[in-house]
């Protein structure tokens, strides 16, 4: 209502004529001024509403072919659904949930990752969706990390025993969930007698919590092996992925929620947390070596989102010259 008042204020100044009595000399124009300043006023106070009430599930299918000369053939079309950050203590409402939860499961990927943050501080917070998250399913597994909120490092606890215990309860939800819990380890995907290798590590962030073990969660892999890392934060990939002695193929990451609030269009695309995060969302390559940031399934501190809406990330993995398509 201030950037109302602000813009008749303004435009009231200058179409008044010089000496005109303190009644409106344009009544008709005066009051067309006046309902054009209000509806400016509403236009970003709806958007907060929608945002608030509506876009925080309005949940948004992310697509990405990536191409790779030394993927195995057998994985040539093989597909990943990737979703992250849910934030479960934060939801609202079950129905809506479900309905992002009904696209994942649609897009019927051979393979489903969650990237971290599954709770805001508490392991009960998953309890009432156990039910729901556990519906996504995939032929070749569930695989899951931890993220920086999943530790409960962000609240109180009457000792460190009651901490400890909550992150030992959290790590039985993911078995609960029917997700295999990736603790700086990995595992082989193996298809018509080809492997590749799908690695998670735990929390490792720059001005986080600072845990996770690359070179631990490679430990047996082989180094020719097509690789696939599961790490929450996108400035793990910044620091230490792109620059290890070992060519990992593809990084998938989230954490950042591109702030919940921003603009992407063809034409612009801004974000309040690119003064934070050099890589905030979607698709990065730094000498074939992939980063994708996922822009998050829930929300935190603010209840909504504006810009940046709720993802589900699918990525599908073709064999042939990444020069020729970089970003198909």
């Amino acid at each position: 209502m201030i950037s109302a008042v602000f813009f008749y204020g303004v435009v009231n100044h200058f179409v008044k004529p010089k000496g005109a009595p303190a009644k409106p000399f344009f009544p008709a124009r005066r009051k067309f001024i006046s309902e054009v300043a209000i509806l400016v006023a509403a236009v970003p106070f709806s958007g907060f509403l929608y945002g608030m009430f509506k876009g925080k599930y309005d949940y948004k299918l992310h697509k990405q072919t990536l191409y790779f000369d030394d993927l195995p053939e057998a994985f040539d079309g093989f597909t990943i659904t990737q979703i992250s950050d849910i934030h479960s203590g934060s939801f609202d409402n079950t129905a809506a949930v479900q309905r992002g939860i009904d696209l994942a499961k649609a897009q019927k990927s051979d393979l489903f990752v969650f990237t971290g943050d599954l709770v805001n501080n508490a392991e009960w917070e998953i309890k009432p969706y156990i039910n729901h998250f556990s519906q996504l399913r995939a032929p070749y597994g569930q695989f899951s990390i931890l993220g920086n909120h999943d530790y409960g490092d962000y609240i109180h606890w009457d000792s460190e025993t009651e901490k400890a215990t909550n992150l030992v309860k959290l790590k039985e939800r993911h078995k609960e969930l029917g997700y295999r819990l990736l603790l700086d380890e990995n595992i082989e995907i193996e298809k018509n007698g080809q492997k590749l290798s799908l690695i998670g590590v735990q929390n490792w962030g720059r001005g986080f919590i600072q845990i996770g073990d690359l070179d631990k969660a490679l430990n047996g892999v082989d180094k020719d092996a097509f690789k696939i890392l599961l790490s929450h934060d996108p400035t793990h990939w910044e620091e230490k992925v792109r620059y290890h002695p070992t060519n990992i193929h593809l990084t998938l990451a989230g954490h950042t929620h591109g702030a919940q609030f921003g603009v992407e269009t063809a034409g612009l695309r801004w974000s309040p947390v690119q003064y934070r995060y050099l890589d905030w969302a979607g698709l990065i390559n730094e000498k074939n070596r992939y980063l994708y940031v996922n822009r998050g399934f829930g929300f935190l501190a603010f209840s909504g989102r504006l810009g940046i809406w709720p993802e589900i990330t699918v990525i599908t993995l073709k064999k042939g010259d990444n020069q020729n398509h970089p970003k198909a």
